[in-house]
């Protein structure tokens, strides 16, 4: 079985998905409001984007994604949600 992946290294793995447009990183930003796994490593992020229509929103998911399937979550949901909204 795999190793079971923490809030803490999926907080870090997420430090890397930098918002094209900002030039900065999605958890420094603000971007990221919770993390959530359970027994079996699939990850739910609940995050927020810049605006409703960021053009690089896609973009971003599939690197939260891709870098949360490369530290161990078998399986990644993120949620993308308007309230609180960014500021």
């Amino acid at each position: 079985m795999a190793e079971q992946l923490t809030t803490e290294k999926s907080w870090g793995a997420l430090r890397s998905v930098i918002d094209p447009e900002i030039y900065q990183n999605i958890v420094d930003l603000g971007l990221v409001y919770d993390i959530a796994i359970n027994g079996d490593n699939e990850v739910l992020v609940t995050m927020t984007l810049t605006t409703p229509h960021c053009p690089m929103g896609p973009q971003i998911i599939e690197n939260v994604e891709k870098v949360l399937r490369k530290e161990g979550a078998s399986q990644v949901t993120v949620n993308i949600v308007w309230e609180p909204m960014w500021t």
